[in-house]
């Protein structure tokens, strides 16, 4: 059987879960199918890996209409495959027309939902209804669909009421326990100006209205004093968010030192170590289908704390691997209160940074979760096993 794996990220260019998530599937596939993958940007080195950039003509193009280009090109090289399997609505799209164009089923995995991201349209403009148009026609039309956690299903179902229930699968993402695992060196903690000697704060990921750092940072106002507070957050949505994060740094370190901010993309390897060394890592996501993040800082013996949204619940074990931090949003998928949801948050992370033998506990019990419940060769059979039905 010869699968193609649609994703706009592939690495090199990873800068989301879905990129992981695409990563070590295609990895693990690999001894169960053939596996071509199919993604956006730069040409890739690796064999049965092709790469596509933004057609010349839609060069100055709105952006989510570059997508749609690069997607019709992809479809078009998907002749020849038995199952078109895509990502994202970036990548939508071009399983929807290879489908249609050479009749073969289309596999769609939601790592996030349109509808469920209303902040995209100060992102995209006008794209924004182009991008939930791909999503919707590619959902509505795929002979399977994949959540990646039991609260992603649930939005599936709630925002596309025509899709029937038995075409929507669960299967989580995973996590390469092998790779991410503690690191005591602290060579990259020093190099980035983190004291390994006292305790810190640790975020991961985007600048996006999604991942919810405005909130972190204004939780961090009324953390315990003394600890640093570590951001590798990089890649800005919008120059209006870049600027709203520049002045809350810039806020936060006139009240309290030891506030470091990373703002290129680190290799992975430092991530980990960073990672390892944290008292706590914290995931404010105002959305976050799976939380692929949080399973990473639990491989590396981190406790975690997140909000009770999506698909963390499923993978963040309240009490245990860690603690989670409810929200009540409004209908912008903003939290209604957000004081009470940043003073919730600092709650939390002032109660792991008291107890460092709490932290301890919740990291070792992270550790084994990840291990025993997000294996990703798990994650592929259970993927094949989908493709065999549909074939």
């Amino acid at each position: 059987m010869r699968v193609d794996l649609l994703s706009r990220e592939y690495p090199p260019e990873v800068y989301g879960g879905a990129g992981v998530h695409v990563e070590y599937l295609a990895r693990e596939l690999r001894s169960l199918s053939g596996v071509r993958v199919r993604c956006f940007g730069a040409p890739r080195d690796e064999s049965e890996v092709e790469a596509y950039p933004v057609p010349a003509g839609l060069a100055s193009a709105n952006p989510a209409l570059q997508v749609l280009g690069v997607d019709l090109e992809m479809a078009s090289a998907c002749e020849g495959a038995d199952v078109v399997h895509s990502h994202t609505w970036y990548a939508n799209f071009a399983g929807h027309v290879a489908k249609l164009l050479y009749r073969i089923p289309h596999v769609v995995t939601t790592h996030s939902l349109e509808p469920l991201r209303p902040w995209k349209a100060e992102q995209l403009g006008g794209g924004y209804t182009l991008s939930s148009w791909a999503e919707r026609t590619a959902l509505l039309g795929a002979d399977a669909v994949i959540a990646v956690s039991e609260g992603m299903r649930r939005d599936v179902l709630a925002c596309y009421p025509e899709i029937a229930p038995d075409r929507v699968t669960v299967i989580h993402n995973g996590i390469d326990t092998g790779e991410y695992a503690p690191d005591h060196g602290t060579e990259v903690l020093l190099r980035h100006g983190v004291d390994p000697a006292r305790p810190y704060v640790v975020f991961v990921g985007r600048i996006t209205r999604q991942k919810g750092l405005v909130h972190l940072l204004r939780a961090a106002r009324s953390f315990a004093a003394g600890a640093q507070l570590v951001l590798c957050a990089g890649a800005p949505d919008t120059p209006e968010i870049a600027a709203e994060v520049s002045g809350l740094v810039d806020e936060l370190r006139g009240s309290r030192e030891g506030v470091v901010w990373i703002s290129e993309m680190l290799p992975r390897s430092e991530v980990i170590q960073i990672l390892t060394h944290a008292t706590v890592f914290v995931c404010p996501s105002v959305y976050e289908p799976m939380g692929i993040v949080n399973l990473e800082a639990m491989a590396c013996e981190t406790a975690v704390v997140a909000t009770a949204t999506g698909g963390i619940p499923e993978v963040v074990a309240d009490g245990s691997t860690g603690l989670l931090v409810p929200i009540d949003q409004g209908t912008d998928g903003e939290p209604k209160d957000p004081e009470a949801f940043a003073d919730a948050i600092a709650q939390r992370v002032n109660t792991v940074l008291s107890d460092s033998e709490l932290a301890a506990s919740m990291g070792k019990a992270g550790r084994r979760r990840a291990v025993e419940h997000f294996s990703w060769p798990a994650i592929a059979a259970r993927t094949q096993a989908l493709y065999d039905t549909l074939v």
